[in-house]
């Protein structure tokens, strides 16, 4: 059985399309493959209260009780090892996860490691996507899922969805029209990856 590991900081919203699409689609019988844990930097991300109703583990790292960034990524990386099966190691999937992670902790899980980022990648990486691209005038925005590097938010590409800039759309109308994509293309690009 393959074990997925989903990594969150708030609303899970990323987290739980997954988890339905996964139940809907039967990935447990189709992919053996299974959503086994949600993993949290925040007590507080709601998403948790959502992984547990589902009868997931959930567990809490505070990143802010460890000395170092690297202190978090091994107490983080021992937390998503439980979830490695002999021969079937975790795919682990950083969804609305706010933490940059360091080198190491993406040497580690390289190749089974996913994020996905509000925006058309290779353009605008890091924060405040979609009033970026506001400013900048583009007619197009999105979502892409990709493979996690050491670079921020490049890595190869796995899926992407396209999403009209609007008349007078604000940072909240572009942002809740893309999340709806977010949804979609996030849990069909996982589920092509475990097909390989």
């Amino acid at each position: 059985m393959k074990n997925i590991v989903i990594l969150i900081s708030g609303g899970g919203s990323n987290m739980a399309a997954i988890v339905k699409t996964a139940k809907r689609d039967g990935w447990h019988d189709k992919l053996g493959a299974r959503v086994a844990a949600v993993i949290s930097n925040k007590a507080t991300a709601q998403g948790l209260i959502f992984a547990q109703e589902h009868g997931l583990a959930t567990k809490v790292l505070d990143h802010k009780s460890f000395a170092s960034r690297e202190a978090f990524d091994e107490a983080l990386s021992q937390a998503i090892d439980r979830f490695d099966e002999p021969g079937q190691p975790a795919l682990v999937v950083l969804a609305g996860f706010m933490r940059i992670l360091t080198p190491g902790f993406v040497a580690r899980y390289a190749g089974r490691l996913l994020n996905i980022h509000p925006s058309l990648l290779p353009a605008f990486p890091g924060l405040h996507t979609h009033q970026r691209a506001i400013d900048a005038g583009c007619r197009s925005a999105g979502a892409t899922v990709h493979q996690v590097t050491a670079e921020l938010d490049h890595g190869p590409i796995l899926a992407q969805a396209v999403v009209p800039v609007l008349p007078g759309d604000t940072h909240d109308t572009l942002a809740a029209r893309v999340l709806t994509q977010e949804h979609l293309i996030y849990a069909q690009a996982i589920a092509q990856l475990l097909q390989k």
